[in-house]
């Protein structure tokens, strides 16, 4: 395992933001970190960067003692973005990239590399104000990658880019990890976890109340959601036992279900009362597991 977070606390004054924490962190892998605000998420991460001491308890990367001198490994996209505006983005990533013990000519290439790649070549010269809001957060996730991290931490690395370069920074990502690069991801969006990360820790009120590999934990979790489309009223099935939700959704409905048998009966049910355009079971969403685990208050 790369990154070890073992039994960690984290208190202000009588406020405990993360309490007994324990995660392990596999190497080469993208790991979803999730949690409504206030989860104690952001906690955990500037514990990880060194900026924030435990209370109690141990953050280790591969064996050894996490802290401020280790942050030169990482990289860290934050939530709340902190480039300076006035700076033109050349000057802003030679600048981090100094920071972290690069020569300017390395700096210069991978920026050039990156820009390239991001469909932006001839915003190196342009200053960080002038830019549209999607590729400031291109530019700063630039600065969190230049030094090419072992660890890389994103914190809502998708919001306010737009279905073309959410796609780009997605594969982006996928590369990284495939070149050995550990990832903590966490977003509000359940759909980029769901089909990027293998393993995950749901936080809430500061503790995991989930946490393992996702197939597991839909697993788990037991409850399917069955999708049906028909030629006829399928309102009766509200009343049937093993049905838990029942949802209307554009020409048919969506059960949750209480197990496969359920959806079994439900099939013979259906039977003779007329055509059956759709009938499909279907694993948990990883959005039906927060929900449950967190309350039904949490919303995208």
């Amino acid at each position: 395992m790369t990154l070890k977070i073992d039994n960690v606390v984290k208190r202000f004054g009588n406020f405990t933001a993360v309490d007994h924490l324990s995660i392990t962190i596999p190497e080469r892998e993208m790991f979803g970190f999730l949690g409504a605000n206030g989860a104690g998420k952001t906690t955990t991460f500037r514990m990880i960067l060194g900026l924030l001491e435990p209370t109690s308890g141990t953050i280790s990367w591969k064996d050894s003692v996490i802290n401020y001198k280790t942050s030169n490994i990482i990289g860290y996209l934050p939530e709340e973005r902190g480039l300076y505006p006035k700076l033109k983005v050349k000057e802003q990533l030679i600048y981090l990239g100094r920071l972290r013990g690069m020569k300017k000519n390395e700096v210069i290439k991978e920026m050039k590399n990156w820009l390239e790649r991001f469909r932006i070549p001839d915003y190196e010269n342009k200053r960080v104000e002038e830019l549209s809001k999607g590729n400031q957060q291109k530019i700063q996730f630039i600065a969190s990658v230049i030094h090419r991290p072992d660890l890389l931490i994103l914190d809502e690395p998708f919001s306010g880019l737009d279905p073309v370069n959410v796609e780009l920074l997605k594969d982006a990502v996928i590369d990284l990890k495939n070149e050995g690069t550990s990832i903590v991801f966490s977003s509000h969006r359940m759909e980029h976890v769901e089909e990027l990360c293998e393993h995950l820790c749901i936080m809430h009120h500061g503790k995991p109340v989930v946490h393992g590999s996702l197939r597991e934990i839909k697993r788990a979790f037991g409850k399917k959601n069955l999708s049906i489309q028909a030629d006829f009223d399928l309102s009766f099935l509200k009343a049937v036992e093993g049905v838990l939700k029942y949802k209307e959704r554009s020409g048919g409905i969506i059960l949750q279900v209480e197990s496969e048998e359920a959806s079994m009966n439900i099939f013979s049910m259906l039977h003779g009362k007329g055509f059956v355009r759709k009938f499909e079971l279907e694993e948990p969403s990883l959005h039906d597991i927060f929900v449950e685990k967190v309350g039904a208050t949490y919303h995208e």
